[in-house]
């Protein structure tokens, strides 16, 4: 039986310490329960808050999650990680260290004869032009390099206090996003995928387009939410610790 997992959006690093120890506590809970099935782990983005990575320094933090993560590869279970719009900022450190499989953008893969295709959803709003210039500035590789001359500590907290700030501006107002997200989707499912999964907008969601299905996978903040793939059929689930 072929089990694959899904989710995206645990914003590790968002909140107070207390809460940041209670949001882990079911990231692990969760991990260590589907250890025992799971072929691969797709991780759609945003795992952290806000991760930038140097040639030699990583934030600090996050040291339980991640001794999980590779735990998990070392059981020969295979990790994707997609980059977000919170964590784009990596190097080499997932891959070399862990041995994760990392991706800058969205990109598609075959299970059980159903082609998929995996996208953060960053970027997909109808209205939000200034967002679209961002993420070309941010993503630009002069700007990176220029950006890795600051001191970690402070480049590192300038990213978090940008994420809060980016956070307060955007509010409830989406800009268009869930529409932005189900046009993509159904642009993809005319172009031939069986089915389209996204994070990024924090609402578990599941729409059948014509022959297709797209899921948006919630979140690990308020929702828990994530998708069981079971011979090519996903549901969509809320994690309840045992």
């Amino acid at each position: 039986m072929s089990k694959v997992y899904f989710i995206s959006d645990a914003h590790l690093g968002l909140g107070t310490k207390e809460q940041e120890r209670k949001k882990e506590d079911k990231l692990l809970s969760f991990f260590e329960k589907i250890a025992s099935d799971a072929n691969s782990i797709y991780i759609l983005g945003d795992l952290f808050d806000a991760w930038f990575e140097y040639k030699t320094v990583i934030p600090k933090g996050f040291h339980r999650i991640l001794s999980k993560l590779d735990e998990l590869v070392q059981n020969n279970i295979q990790i994707h990680y997609l980059a977000g719009n919170h964590d784009y900022w990596m190097n080499d450190y997932f891959t070399e260290e862990i041995g994760i499989k990392t991706y800058p953008d969205a990109f598609e893969i075959d299970i059980d004869e159903k082609k998929i295709y995996l996208h953060h959803g960053d970027g997909l709003a109808t209205n939000d032009k200034g967002y679209l210039i961002l993420k070309k500035i941010f993503r630009n590789p002069v700007n990176i390099k220029l950006y890795k001359l600051l001191h970690p500590d402070l480049a590192i907290k300038i990213a978090r206090n940008f994420s809060k700030t980016s956070r307060k501006h955007s509010g409830n107002k989406h800009f268009g996003e869930e529409d932005g997200m189900k046009k993509a989707a159904a642009k993809k499912i005319e172009e031939g995928y069986d089915i389209v999964i996204m994070g990024h907008r924090h609402e578990p969601t599941v729409i059948h387009i014509n022959n297709g299905l797209y899921i948006n996978l919630g979140d690990w903040i308020t929702h828990y939410t994530y998708c069981e793939m079971t011979d090519g059929i996903p549901v969509l689930k809320k994690w309840i610790e045992d």
